[in-house]
């Protein structure tokens, strides 16, 4: 790629590239909404809150211009030592941003958690840095036209927000203009990644989070914020054939208490069994190969509480 490429007008144009960081308390889209824009699955998604535990980065490249789209963690009032460090990420990630999307679903009226996030953006911006916000209205297909202009209004008086944009990831509806107001806030810059890339998470952090995401399938409320997967082994099988290769992967299951263990093999272990078949599938169409799957559940207990067992765990 080069410095510049030519504009409608026939004039050189500059490249563009920088990173935008998505925002919001927890469940209010953010993950679906960046496997939209980026159009592969790069963060994973559930109808549980907090489900996003890293910064997740996907790519997106256009002609003249490339934007690193970074999932973050549900920003919350934290109850746990796992939780203030979750926080303490997204503070990290907004110090290096170039432009940042505050996302506040549709179909819930502004709560305290989103003024909570506007009052940080806003703290943000007193310290010198003033990265451009747009204030993104998240899952407008659950609503009707007169519910949806109450909440941007609603969402418009957050915060000086550079702009307002009303999306539905799972219906598509304003995908390419939200992408369009990303891109326009981007500095001058060279790619960061080669084209054709849409991640640049290690396929070890990608693997362990198929996993999680696979196990909160179907769960108590109490157990998503209790589980945590960590891949020990990802090797490829030995004596197979060049056409035909096998990856083995050997992951455990942490959770907190005994009886979250049995919540997640279930009667029999046929709910590991389940979370083992559907978590193989993602892996197999992340990596494009076959791969042979183990999981072992094990109880670290109180790990979110504990300094020791959170390194231990990657956090």
């Amino acid at each position: 790629m080069t410095g510049a490429f030519p504009g409608r007008d026939g004039a050189d144009v500059p490249f563009r590239s920088g990173f935008a960081c998505l925002v919001g308390r927890p469940n209010t889209g953010k993950s679906t909404l960046t496997n939209a824009l980026v159009g592969e699955k790069v963060a994973i998604t559930s109808s549980r809150p907090q489900t996003t535990r890293h910064t997740i980065r996907g790519i997106m490249n256009r002609p003249g211009a490339q934007l690193v789209l970074v999932d973050t963690p549900g920003v919350h009032r934290p109850r746990t030592l796992l939780g203030e460090r979750l926080n303490d990420l997204v503070r990290a990630t907004l110090l290096e941003v170039d432009v940042i999307g505050l996302c506040v679903p549709a179909d819930e009226a502004i709560g305290p958690g989103d003024r909570f996030i506007a009052a940080e953006l806003a703290d943000l911006r007193r310290t010198g840095r003033r990265p451009p916000v747009v204030v993104i209205v998240t899952k407008t297909d659950r609503v009707g036209r007169e519910a949806l202009a109450a909440q941007l209004l609603a969402a418009s008086r957050l915060l000086d927000a550079d702009d307002v944009v009303p999306v539905s990831a799972t219906a598509g509806f304003q995908l390419d203009v939200l992408a369009d107001v990303l891109f326009g806030h981007l500095p001058v810059g060279p790619p960061m990644y080669p084209e054709g890339e849409l991640t640049d998470e290690p396929e070890r952090v990608m693997i362990g989070e198929l996993v999680r995401e696979a196990a909160l399938e179907g769960v108590r409320d109490e157990l998503p914020h209790s589980l945590a997967v960590v891949i020990e082994d990802l090797e490829p099988r030995e004596g197979r054939p060049e056409n035909d290769p096998l990856l083995d992967v050997r992951a455990f299951v942490y959770v907190e208490r005994e009886s979250q263990k049995g919540i997640v093999i279930g009667r029999g272990g046929a709910r590991l069994r389940e979370v083992g078949t559907r978590a193989r599938r993602e892996i197999e169409a992340l990596l494009g190969q076959r791969v042979h799957l183990e999981l072992r559940v094990k109880v670290a207990k109180d790990w979110q509480r504990d300094p020791k067992q959170l390194r231990r765990l990657g956090f």
